[in-house]
Parts: structure tokens; C-alpha cells; sequence
């Protein structure tokens, strides 16, 4: 200040005092101190980063080994997904195997939707120093986005499908563009293991570190408002029927929810809703078979929800025999004599091989 008038800095964050988990400042005299290096030492420097950011710092900030242990785990999610989000894309080369937009299956344009959005957010985030929303954000679309979702949903898609296939090739460009995205949004975090990630991350004119390869850009054309009202609703009635499955799998009607053949009554709107999608509803349930019907056929026991009064859902044993590929269960396996094991949609993969 005296040799230049100015201050050597452009902005001033302050934080609270640091407390235990029982709100007691942290001092020599109370031995509840804990010490960074430690941490470092048996979680690792990511962890102890992780946590700086998960704190809200305009307040006392809270430090113990059950709040470490907390963070570790959703350091685990985060990580977790970028190991699926990885171990996906070995066969994948972005110049010559992505989709366009216009091309991609409507759900894997929802899930670029939520990127966008989660960008957006996550970049106000850290221009406002609100690193604690950043932290937030990233574990919920890591942990309910992705991996209660969307990942779960595209996964037969990417394992049983031919490999050069749209349907495959479309999850594997939306799968690339979250990848890519996500490294670098949680680059001034987890400064160690975005490095890691991208020196996985399958792009042959990357730059050399993570650390330069710039900010995701936010792109307007993925905000499409009716695709995320279609899909809200979707999501509402998927979560109705893994209750129900969730009830038949206590019930021991049915173990993996492939074992489970849906029946689904639903009212007026609702029904022409699910009418239009019936076909595409077994992939997004995650069960061999749906069926659609008018809410008032529905048997007496089937499922109901107060959270949608116009869904009611039946979950019975799946009809046919499993197939040894894909695990779905379907009539049709044991009517090719090549492959008896296996039903016609893998079959003709396989023979498209």
C-alpha cells in the first residue's frame, strides 16, 4: 500500500473460526484440534480440498473425522462416476463417432439439459466464491442425475447394443461431453484426481494438463424447457413404480428388477403420456416388460401413490425366459437354433457382429 496506494490483492474472502463437530473452537489447550497433514496422509489431499469447499465459510466452519468421513464418501460418488464415465469411452473417438444433437436419443438430450444447467449454476457459483453450491451441485448431479438415473438407464444401451450403433454412439457423445465438462468444473478442487481423469480421457489433441485446457462452455441450445417438463414427469412416475418394485422385491415376488414385468394403469392425460412412450418404458424402468392401461382396470393390491392419484402400478413375475446376454426376460428366447440361449434383439446384434 505505501509503495503503490493500491491493495496487492483485487478481493478479500474472510472465514469463520473453525470448530469441532460439538461448536467448540478449535485450540491447543482443548487438544481438538486436527491436523491437515494427517488427513492428507490417510485420505489423501483431494478429501481435505473436497471439504474446504463443501464448507460454508461465511459462518463457523465445522471439522471432525465423521464430517471427513462424509466427504469421503461423496469424494467416492464423484470419483465413481468418472471411473463409468471413463470405462465407457475406450472405443469411443469424438471427431469421428459423436452424434449430432438433432440425432440424439430424447434422453441423452435430457441429460445434456442437466449439464448445461449444472455449468450455468456451478460457474455463478465460483464467481460469487460460493464454493459450497459448487460442492452441492456436482455431488447431486453425480449421485441423483447420473447414477440413480441416467447411467443406470443407458447402461443395456452401452453393453448390449452393437458397438457402433446410434443408440450406442449417441450415450457415448453425451457420456464424452459430461466427462469432459465435469473434469473441468471440479479442476480447481480436486486438483489430483482431475488430473488423473484426464490424462484417461480419450482425446488426442488435448492439451497436456487439465489445468489448461480452459472453462466448460455453456450452451444455450441445451436448455430446451418442454424436453425438461416431459422428463420431470417421467421421473415422478419412475419413482411410483421403483416403490412398487421395491414392495414386490420385500415381498419376494421378484430379486432383480429385470425379473419384473409392469402393469400400469393410469388416468385420462396420463394415459395417452405413457400410451405415446409404452415401448421405451421397460428400458427406463429398468424391468423386462410394461404395460399400459386405463386407471379402473387396475387389480385390487396394485400399487398406488398419493404423490400421483392417477398412477396405479402392478408388479408381476416377467413372462418368458431370460435372456443370457442381456438378462431381460422375452418370449422370443429359443427361437433361433445358433443361438437358443438368447433373445431376437441380442440375436440380431450378434449376428450383425
Amino acid at each position: 500500500m505505501a509503495t503503490t496506494g493500491k491493495a496487492p490483492y483485487k478481493a478479500v474472502l474472510t472465514h469463520g473460526f473453525l470448530v469441532d463437530e460439538k461448536g467448540r473452537k478449535m485450540s491447543k489447550s482443548l487438544g481438538n484440534g486436527i491436523d491437515p497433514f494427517e488427513v492428507i496422509n490417510e485420505m489423501g489431499a483431494d478429501i481435505l480440498r473436497l471439504w474446504v469447499a463443501s464448507a460454508d465459510y461465511r459462518s463457523d466452519v465445522a471439522v471432525s473425522p465423521g464430517i471427513l468421513k462424509q466427504v469421503s464418501e461423496a469424494y467416492r460418488k464423484i470419483r465413481n462416476t468418472f471411473r463409468y464415465l471413463l470405462g465407457n469411452l475406450y472405443d469411443f473417438d469424438y471427431i469421428k463417432d459423436k452424434v449430432s444433437y438433432e440425432k440424439l436419443l430424447e434422453i441423452d438430450r435430457w441429460a445434456l439439459l442437466k449439464l448445461a444447467q449444472l455449468v450455468k449454476r456451478v460457474t455463478q457459483a465460483y464467481d460469487e466464491y460460493e464454493f459450497h453450491v459448487v460442492y452441492h451441485a456436482v455431488h447431486n448431479f453425480c449421485a441423483v442425475d447420473m447414477s440413480a438415473f441416467y447411467l443406470d438407464v443407458v447402461k443395456d444401451r452401452l453393453y448390449t447394443t452393437k458397438p457402433d450403433s446410434l443408440e450406442r454412439r449417441s450415450a457415448q457423445t453425451v457420456i464424452y461431453e459430461i466427462c469432459t465438462a465435469l473434469v473441468k468444473i471440479l479442476t480447481p478442487i480436486l486438483a489430483f484426481t482431475t488430473e488423473e481423469v484426464w490424462a484417461h480421457l480419450p482425446q488426442q489433441d488435448k492439451e497436456l494438463s487439465v489445468q489448461l485446457a480452459g472453462w466448460p462452455e455453456f450452451d444455450e441450445t441445451y436448455l430446451d424447457h418442454q424436453l425438461e417438463v416431459k422428463w420431470e414427469k417421467i421421473l415422478e412416475i419412475r419413482e411410483v413404480v421403483t416403490k412398487a418394485l421395491e414392495e414386490e422385491r420385500r415381498a419376494k415376488v421378484i430379486g432383480h428388477s429385470l425379473d419384473a414385468r409392469v402393469q400400469v394403469y393410469a388416468s385420462d392425460e396420463l394415459y395417452a403420456f405413457l400410451k405415446e412412450m409404452e415401448s421405451d418404458l421397460a428400458n427406463l424402468f429398468i424391468v423386462s416388460q410394461v404395460e399400459v392401461y386405463t386407471l379402473g382396470e387396475e387389480p385390487e393390491g396394485a400399487y398406488k401413490s398419493e404423490e400421483m392419484p392417477g398412477l396405479a402400478v402392478q408388479v408381476l413375475q416377467a413372462t418368458g425366459i431370460k435372456c443370457e446376454r442381456c438378462w431381460t426376460y422375452a418370449e422370443t428366447v429359443g427361437q433361433d437354433q445358433e443361438h437358443p440361449t438368447l433373445c431376437q434383439r441380442c440375436v440380431s446384434v450378434m449376428k450383425g457382429l
